[in-house]
């Protein structure tokens, strides 16, 4: 298999920067490369400093500062930075026709079978591919922000992405300490419609009188936000009872009509009285009695964990809004 040892980012704001430190402390060569010659500079200067302020306090690993350091240079041109390096992530602003812009210039000076990615949060793969001249070697890959602090990616392919790349860009990650999805090609993948959905209805709350920001923020990281470090929606499902999820959805169907009505695929694991980890089945597989008493200790033991983390920490510095400021 392919290995990935020189990478070129496009695009150095705190998205691209952070891709950039996380893959050079990992050993890869990276270079850098902004929108101007002054910009890539004051980039430069900005990752290495904040390297080793993280260094200092401990958020990033022994030594991180001086790997970043050696492994992180910087280029004039974009066709400079990108001419021959294995891998390129574009990291630019979420407007089409830019990425679109940059997308060909990268393509067109790249090695022809350099791989090509691109951080967008939300734009499907087929609206770029077309501005890549040979878009085989192009796919999604979805640093989150900060990137050197939160592990996992959406790997998202067109329909012309060759399968063989996946297996190389995976190792570059995972050599990295990021963690890899494949997720389908649709607008805002997984991770952002996940987030807006919630999001929409967090301003519903507000804006129906239910609960202040505030309120809505307490409950979410204080209570469900609180188990999603460890577990996924359908991991806590199993775990709370599928029946139980089933009879909620009954109640919210009542209130908010079909849009909060059970989902098909829950209906049929209760229907084969399939509940979860209680029952040994559910969203995740079969469970073993003995696996199931192992995953209940794992589980109250990361949320004690993350209690004693919380509590050392105190609360974020949030501002308090006013009442002008609260949405009416």
């Amino acid at each position: 298999m392919r290995t990935i040892e020189t990478v070129a980012v496009v695009g150095a704001g705190y998205m691209g920067g952070g891709i950039a430190q996380s893959l050079a402390d990992a050993g890869i060569r990276v270079t850098l490369v902004d929108a101007s010659p002054d910009a890539t500079v004051a980039a430069h200067a900005r990752l290495l400093h904040e390297a080793a302020t993280y260094e200092k306090q401990g958020l990033f690993r022994e030594g991180a500062a001086a790997r970043i350091e050696a492994n992180l240079a910087i280029a004039e041109t974009i066709e400079d930075a990108v001419r021959n390096v294995d891998f390129i992530e574009e990291a630019v602003p979420e407007i089409p026709d830019l990425k679109r812009e940059l997308l060909t210039r990268i393509s067109t000076t790249a090695c022809t079978d350099a791989i090509i990615g691109t951080n967008t949060s939300t734009l499907p793969v087929h609206t770029l591919a077309p501005a890549v001249s040979n878009p085989a070697r192009f796919l999604t890959v979805h640093f989150s922000n900060p990137a050197p602090f939160i592990p996992g990616i959406e790997l998202v392919c067109g329909e012309k992405t060759d399968p063989a790349i996946l297996p190389v860009v995976k190792d570059m990650i995972h050599r990295a300490g990021h963690q890899a999805a494949e997720v389908a090609d649709t607008p805002g993948f997984v991770l952002n419609r996940l987030q807006y959905v919630l999001f929409k209805e967090a301003c519903a709350i507000v804006e129906e009188g239910i609960a202040t920001t505030e309120g809505v923020d307490t409950i979410v990281r204080s209570t469900f936000g609180f188990r999603l470090p460890f577990f996924g929606p359908f991991a806590i499902a199993d775990m709370a009872g599928l029946d139980v999820y089933l009879n909620c959805f009954r109640t919210f169907e009542q209130a908010f009509g079909e849009r909060l009505a059970a989902p098909d695929s829950l209906r049929a694991l209760v229907e084969a009285g399939k509940f979860g980890t209680k029952s040994g089945e559910g969203f995740r597989g079969q469970m073993t009695p003995e696996q199931a008493q192992a995953l209940v200790a794992y589980r109250n033991n990361a949320y004690g964990q993350m209690a004693k983390l919380l509590h050392e920490l105190g609360p974020a510095p949030l501002p308090v809004p006013t009442e002008e400021a609260r949405p009416q």
